[in-house]
């Protein structure tokens, strides 16, 4: 190798030499490694507000509310440009000649199956919020509650394409998207360039040796708080559903109590799994979702109207890729109400969620090429979210045509439309109990995964943290999601959306710069595998 050669290489490669080691800032007292000062101040800030909430729920819920209209009047068209750029973005690296770069370098091995990588994928990502809005969003898109996309006449054959199309719109393409980037950027950083796995070193190429000072301090924090409000939105969403069905077997009154009642049971079966393990834990209840999941999709594609669902297929993909632009446009929206109600609310939710689903991702994702990684998370959910949400979209839709049971009354909870679907199947007391039980195991899963991303945050981007700080953030989600629900009272899915687009907005920036980062530190691998292979 020539002298010019060498000093190619090291021209490239110096930026990402670092004496930093992860965990060198943790304070260790009573046997855990918390890191100065994230671990602190997110702590704090979180428990100041569960406090403050359960002291004061009537000014939490106005202020929340309050802090929705804002966000939701002057930064609407942030939330939907910064996701159609990160969709961009990730297709962009994928077909590029980056896609070619591998996690953790050319001859890294994959720790997990593909079956077993997948399933925890879903686990982590969207379970819960799939089970929850898998009958009730096609059913509320087609019957005019809380308005129609693109302002269309209820209950018409252009409702019922729209309902299917709007649907995978939000949970198909830009939710990963919003993932994947996240994800592909810790999962680099980390172990191609051997920087701590936390949110701050995907900014290294900007930042520099800085991101271990204050601007990596807010870059976490910052994370840490989204992540937990996104996962107690989810998680007060299970709890809702969970409890609607156990009234609805067993006829007592699905109350706050009952709600709070199962969030404390099931953080303390995620405490349990924590306690197990990756392996006995996340996993495991990982391919038990899977499996769960499977069976109520074919038992529901089955004995539902299943000549109906499969020509949906068609019809959602067909829908999906029509109205794709025009939902996704701000401007003199007639259905202004149902936008911001429902599209500008998952945007803000996927950001929240996407800390922990993107280091999740990253951290089971070691030896995927950047390619095999962006096709596998962006391709295979869409697919999964058209069989899904057509199977029981449909079922509910054609329910509501054919006057059977209480859904052409409408809605009048979102919890119940599963339920109520279900009521009206073969074997209904199976079925929906079979859904609450899915709906609990994505919930632990949820919870233990969340306390994982969460933990490795602050812990200085270590993985080896003690299992009780685990449990410590477990906790808190769980406490984090019954204060919401406290907070909101009667109309707490409200309460719960309007704290995850409050502590959405600011990560959307975050999210939009650790794009460019990540684009610098995939060229500078890229010119340095060239050189290497110049070099040969």
């Amino acid at each position: 190798m020539s002298g010019t050669e060498t000093a190619a290489i090291d021209v490239v490669d110096i930026d990402y030499e670092t004496d930093y080691e992860a965990g060198q800032d943790n304070v260790n007292t009573f046997g855990l490694e918390m890191h100065n000062p994230v671990f602190f101040i997110s702590a704090v800030l979180v428990i100041a507000f569960v406090a403050l909430t359960l002291m004061f729920p009537d000014s939490a819920k106005t202020s929340l509310e309050a802090t929705k209209a804002w966000t939701l009047n002057y930064f609407d068209w942030f939330f939907v440009l910064a996701s159609n750029f990160v969709l961009l973005f990730c297709v962009a690296i994928a077909v590029s000649p980056l896609g070619k770069i591998r996690l953790g370098g050319a001859d890294a091995k994959s720790e997990f199956g593909t079956a077993s990588w997948i399933a925890m994928l879903f686990s982590a990502g969207i379970g819960i919020g799939m089970v929850f809005y898998g009958a009730a969003e096609p059913m509320a898109y087609y019957t005019d509650w809380g308005g129609t996309p693109l302002n269309v006449e209820a209950r018409t054959p252009e409702a019922e394409r729209l309902a299917l199309g709007a649907t995978v719109f939000h949970w198909g393409l830009t939710p990963w998207a919003v993932y994947a980037v996240i994800g592909l950027a810790l999962a680099f950083f980390a172990y191609n360039k051997g920087l701590p796995l936390t949110i701050r070193s995907a900014f290294y190429p900007m930042l520099g040796e800085r991101i271990w000072g204050w601007p990596g301090h807010i870059i976490d924090i910052l994370a840490v708080i989204a992540t937990l409000f996104g996962l107690a939105t989810s998680l007060g969403l299970g709890a809702q559903q969970a409890a609607t069905g156990l009234s609805f077997l067993f006829g007592f009154e699905a109350t706050l109590t009952s709600q709070l009642l199962l969030i404390a049971l099931i953080s303390a079966l995620a405490i349990v799994s924590v306690v197990r393990g990756m392996d006995g834990g996340i996993k495991l209840l990982s391919n038990v979702n899977m499996l769960l999941a499977a069976l109520l999709l074919a038992f529901v594609f089955l004995a539902g109207p299943t000549l109906k669902i499969f020509s949906g297929f068609g019809t959602a993909i067909a829908s999906y890729v029509e109205y794709a632009i025009p939902l996704s446009d701000w401007t003199d929206r007639e259905d202004r109400t149902w936008y911001h109600g429902w599209t500008i609310f998952y945007w803000a939710w996927w950001v929240s969620w996407s800390p922990f689903v993107g280091m999740f991702i990253a951290r089971i994702s070691r030896g995927r090429s950047i390619r095999e990684f962006l096709t596998v998370v962006l391709v295979v959910p869409v697919i999964v979210a058209i069989i899904w949400f057509t199977t029981f979209g449909v079922t509910a839709m054609e329910q509501v045509k054919g006057g059977i049971g209480q859904l052409p009354a409408g809605i009048t909870e979102a919890p119940l439309v599963l339920f109520q679907m279900l009521e009206n199947m073969p074997f209904p007391y199976v079925a929906s109990s079979l859904a609450i039980i899915l709906l609990i195991v994505f919930f632990v899963t949820s919870s233990d995964s969340g306390s994982l991303v969460i933990d490795a945050i602050t812990a200085g981007g270590r993985t080896d943290a003690p299992v009780a700080q685990r449990i410590f953030w477990a906790v808190l989600q769980g406490l984090v999601a019954a204060a919401l629900l406290i907070g909101g009272g009667a109309v707490a899915l409200g309460t719960l959306q309007a704290g995850t687009i409050a502590s959405g907005l600011p990560f959307t920036l975050v999210l939009l710069v650790c794009c460019y980062s990540l684009f610098k530190g995939l060229m500078s691998e890229y010119r340095l595998l060239k050189a290497e292979i110049v070099a040969e």
